[in-house]
This record gives C-alpha cells, sequence and structure tokens, in this order.
C-alpha cells in the first residue's frame, strides 16, 4: 500500500519532472538535503529503542567524525529504509507543497527520488533525524534536545 500510494503520488508530479532539464534537475536533486531541516514531517521517524548502528551513527554526529559516520550509515539506511518511511516523507512533501512552503518543482523532485528507489531525501532525513536526536542540530522550531 505503502510502495503504491508514493508511486501513485510521483506519477502525479512526473510531468513537472520532466519538464525540468537535466540541469535544473540535478540542482533541485542537490537541494533535497537541505528539506529537513524546513519541517520535522520531512525527517524519519527514528525508532524509540536505538540500534546499535543508530546509536554509533548519534555518537559520529556528536563528534563531528565524518569517517565514522560514513563507516555506519549504510547499515543505518537499511534498517530505515521502509515503504512506510517513503509514504510518510512523500506525504510531508505535499503536505508542504500544498502549503505553500515548498516549490512545486521542488516537490515533483523529491516525491520522484523517493519513488524511485534513491536515497538522496532519505539519507538527508535520517542524518537531520539523528542530528535532532544527538543535540547537535535543532528542530526545525527552533528547540535543541538534550542528548
Amino acid at each position: 500500500m505503502a510502495v503504491a500510494f508514493v508511486r501513485a503520488v510521483a506519477r502525479e508530479v512526473a510531468e513537472d519532472a520532466l519538464a525540468l532539464s537535466e540541469r535544473e534537475f540535478a540542482l533541485l536533486l542537490a537541494e533535497l538535503v537541505d528539506l529537513p531541516c524546513v519541517d520535522l514531517s520531512l525527517q524519519v521517524e527514528l525508532p524509540k529503542l536505538v540500534s546499535p548502528a543508530i546509536g554509533r551513527l548519534c555518537e559520529a554526529i556528536a563528534e563531528d567524525d565524518e569517517a565514522a559516520g560514513d563507516a555506519v550509515i549504510g547499515q543505518v539506511l537499511v534498517e530505515l529504509d521502509t515503504p512506510l518511511q517513503r509514504a510518510r516523507l512523500a506525504r510531508g512533501v505535499i503536505a508542504l507543497r500544498d502549503s505553500g512552503r515548498l516549490g512545486r518543482r521542488l516537490a515533483a523532485v523529491g516525491l520522484v527520488d523517493l519513488a524511485s528507489g534513491s536515497r538522496q531525501l532519505l539519507c538527508a532525513s535520517v542524518i537531520e533525524a539523528v542530528a535532532v536526536r544527538a543535540g547537535v542540530a535543532r528542530t526545525p522550531s527552533g528547540l535543541l534536545l538534550a542528548a
């Protein structure tokens, strides 16, 4: 059901994405990494019980250890990349687009990214969610959580 939802919404916006030049698409794709800072709905929901991999990523981000983060991010993505997470992110993109907080073309690229199996938006979403949980980054509303 979640996979079908993400694919359906991506089909709805495919025309907007196809109208972009390759360069425009690439530029918008690069902008996806900033979206999780806009709204909590664009950050993955982390489990209440943190796995060892997520714990190591929290530590790496808190210590600003890029090498350690790179070593574990793949495992964290395997854990958190689910159809339900992608559908939740897609709903967040749609809500922000419909409220005027996210441009139509950027939203289209985000939805296509989620449906394509790419991990561009998902990875940014995971990193921002972990950074917030680790107390390194503020929530989009400006709160700093105690780590």
